[in-house]
């Protein structure tokens, strides 16, 4: 196994890892936005408020996107274990 191959193997990680982390990231950070700007009109100042929200919404996209999330991860393992032989051998 080379030195480009493990560059590679690594980019495919880093790739796969931030395709599957970003929609709950992205709708945790709007979330916490839109929570963030409502608690400045009103004046509410509840520590609390900014989680529940947050753990609703990224709870709401695990359902929609865990499928995908899962077959994304299953086909990169599934790659990665096929390519154990050529990288021995």
């Amino acid at each position: 196994m080379t030195e480009a191959n493990v560059i590679e193997i690594g980019r495919q990680a880093l790739q796969v890892s931030l395709m599957i982390s970003a929609p709950l990231l992205i709708a945790s950070l709007l979330i916490g936005l839109i929570v963030s700007l409502f608690q400045v009109a009103t004046s509410i100042q509840d520590i609390t408020l900014t989680f529940v929200p947050k753990i609703v919404g990224v709870a709401l996209l695990l359902m929609i996107f865990g499928p995908w999330m899962i077959r994304s991860l299953v086909d990169f393992a599934y790659k990665m274990i096929t390519a154990i032989p050529g990288a021995v051998g």
